[in-house]
């Protein structure tokens, strides 16, 4: 029994270091296992959140494709992210690198979940969506109020000329200068009603309050005399109903494409038959100066516009434009006459008038966007015509109005959205500058 005693020491104090050696080589083998399969975890997870985004993706494409085809949006509620059995089965459950996504913080660039990545992709889709709406309208909303303000600046002076040129070198007559400065300020009311995916229904409604301050040099016959005269005008403006259609959906290469349609009636104060102030008469008894005792807040005739705009998305970027034409139609007044002294009745039409414009718009985040763009609207020559008289053509009442745009919209909650322009007049018939201020709201 004592030698066996002895022999089983013996074996095991030699054994001992082979076990030892044995339990850390397990133990190595184990750390690199756990790496190993951490590494996996992290890729499963990655190509999980890709493939969710990718089903989210897909969901709502084949979603707008049958809301095209049965002609009606899917009306879902607020926050809620749509199914996928539009887009096929569902993804497979992953139990395992579910509970290690639930547990660790999401990968940078990832989704992991199928709600985070439905609202990435409309958190994206809110800066195109605002940058539209400005455009042309947005066909997913059932009604939207919008409130404006508007200043505008507008400063122009002239050199009259009153006489003959004498031997060709001498000038007989007064010499004035003439400044016209004018500041306006309009609110406007804007209702937008989505009756279907495709058309919209627009009322506008401004209200005007304008300001507008005459210099004219030369009074009293001194060239160095200055007589100036403020008038004000404020009132309703002229209201314009009009109707969006959206002819193409954005797809591939091609842009969104609405086309417009728009009627204004002359609701606001006409500028013809106004009353009229004299400032000055000469010893003939002929008027030097002369101005309206109210402002116009209208131009007093029927127009008709049709217009058509494009959207484009090229991420970060989304690129606009359109393109229109105004026709005006003949009115009759009881006074066409600038002269205070004399009514003459007639008829009025303004020239046609063709605009277009064209910008770029970034989308920073998905609550702030930067546009600049480059508008302008060329304008014909206005007729006239008294009664039993022959049409004639009122020189210099053509124009050319550029305007270089730039403007900020920023989402101020998923309802409402603020909306800043600054314009800068690039041509004397355009105001010096604007600046805009709307706040659209979505109900």
């Amino acid at each position: 029994m004592k030698r066996l005693a002895m022999a089983a020491l013996v074996s095991l104090t030699v054994a001992s270091p082979k076990v030892l050696a044995q339990e850390a080589t397990t133990g190595s083998s184990d750390e690199a296992d756990v790496r190993a399969l951490v590494s996996q975890l992290e890729a499963l997870k990655a190509s999980y959140a890709q493939e969710v985004r990718r089903l989210r993706e897909l969901d709502m494409q084949v979603q707008a494709i049958q809301a095209r085809v049965s002609g009606k949006t899917a009306q879902m509620p607020a926050g809620q992210p749509p199914t996928a059995t539009a887009a096929g089965p569902q993804a497979p459950a992953a139990p395992a690198a579910a509970t290690a996504a639930a547990a660790t913080p999401p990968a940078e660039g990832y989704a992991s979940s199928a709600t985070e990545a439905q609202q990435a992709k409309e958190a994206a889709r809110r800066s195109v969506d605002d940058v539209k709406q400005q455009q042309s309208a947005l066909f997913n909303q059932r009604l939207t109020l919008e409130n404006s303000v508007t200043y505008a600046r507008y400063d122009r002076k002239q050199l009259t000329l009153n006489g003959f040129l004498a031997l060709d070198a001498i000038f007989l007559g007064n010499i004035a200068i003439e400044n016209v400065e004018s500041d306006s300020l309009t609110y406007n009311f804007a209702a937008r009603w989505g009756l279907n995916p495709r058309l919209t229904l627009n009322l506008d409604v401004p209200y005007i309050a304008r300001k507008t301050i005459y210099q004219k040099g030369g009074a009293g016959g001194s060239a160095a005399a200055i007589a100036q005269e403020e008038t004000h005008g404020t009132g309703i403006g002229d209201v314009t109903v009009s109707a969006n259609y959206k002819l193409f959906g954005e797809r591939g290469w091609r842009p969104e494409t609405v086309l417009t349609g728009a009627v204004t009636a002359p609701t606001g104060r006409e500028p013809y038959g106004l009353d009229w102030k004299v400032i000055e008469r000469d010893d003939d008894d002929f008027i030097r100066f002369a101005v309206p005792a109210k402002q116009p807040t209208g131009n007093g005739l029927w127009q008709a516009n049709i217009g058509l705009s494009a959207v484009k998305s090229a991420d970060p970027a989304i690129l606009f434009g359109n393109i229109g034409y105004v026709r005006s139609f003949k009115r009759s007044f009881d006074d066409i006459d600038a002269n205070p002294d004399t009514v003459n009745p007639g008829e009025v039409v303004l020239g046609d008038s063709y605009y277009f414009g064209a910008g770029i718009a970034f989308a920073f985040n998905e609550r702030t966007s930067l546009s600049i763009s480059f508008s302008d609207r060329m304008s014909a020559r206005a007729s006239t015509r008294y009664k039993n008289g022959k049409w004639m053509k009122i020189i210099g009442s053509d124009g050319n109005a550029g305007t270089l745009n730039l403007g900020v919209t920023y989402a101020l909650t998923s309802k409402a959205t603020f909306v800043s322009m600054l314009g800068i007049g690039l041509t004397p018939d355009a105001p010096d500058f604007s600046l805009a201020f709307k706040v659209p709201y979505m109900l």
